[in-house]
């Protein structure tokens, strides 16, 4: 498979296979496509691991393309003004990712569920409870929400995070979540209860412009259901 991610704001990722190869995606995130490639909408492994994409936030079925009787060629889309990162899985090179991140990946290529340690942490955190683990072989396509900063964590070294902005880690990293401290920043600093720890070994991708944080500034300027 070879591939070339085009666009700016709106990027799209056009994927290029041999004949028989096989792309997977958990949506509608199709564009286009050439005439020879067919598409099957399987659970993906069962229904307890489609119940689990769908606790993660994607669906529950999975779209198998597959280039049928020659080369075939297809595109995946982002659904949001941002990036799309192509990231190789393989032994020691799996990726801990914000729930609704994944676009397509290889045939090999596998998508679970990850819950955090800390249920209750996890559950005041917000996105910090459940997010998208990617595992297998082959590569994987990632859309994030604006411009993308990536820092190298060593070991035991930490970052603190807005929770919406973290966007995806290397599983060697751990992340907890930690309260805002003192009542007075809580309630008037306008960041929220709690902050996402990020601690090292391990890569971190940071978004700059998370849906959460869109919908939120947009929402004074809706009329209320009642209006």
């Amino acid at each position: 498979m070879q591939y070339t991610i085009q666009g700016d704001n709106l990027p799209v990722v056009i994927c290029r296979l041999e004949q028989n190869e096989q792309m997977i995606t958990e949506r509608g995130a199709m564009a286009w496509m050439s005439p020879n490639m067919t598409m099957e909408t399987t659970t993906g492994g069962g229904m307890g691991k489609a119940f689990g994409r769908m606790f993660s936030g994607d669906s529950m079925f999975q779209n198998i393309y597959t280039a049928k009787g020659a080369e075939g060629e297809i595109a995946f889309a982002s659904s949001f003004p941002g990036e799309i990162r192509a990231f190789q899985v393989g032994p020691g090179q799996e990726y801990i990712l914000q729930k609704r991140s994944f676009l397509a990946s290889e045939a090999g290529v596998s998508l679970s569920v990850h819950f955090h340690k800390k249920v209750a942490s996890g559950l005041f955190g917000g996105e910090g409870f459940i997010l998208q683990k990617v595992s297998g072989s082959g590569i994987v396509f990632v859309e994030f929400d604006g411009s993308i900063i990536e820092y190298e964590l060593t070991a035991g070294q930490k970052i603190i995070v807005d929770t919406g902005n973290l966007a995806a880690m290397s599983a060697t990293c751990k992340m907890d979540i930690q309260t805002v401290p003192g009542l007075k920043n809580k309630v008037f600093g306008g960041e929220g209860f709690f902050h996402t720890v990020v601690t090292g070994p391990g890569h971190v991708w940071l978004q700059t412009m998370p849906v959460s944080s869109v919908a939120d500034a947009l929402r004074p300027y809706f009329p209320s259901s009642g209006n």
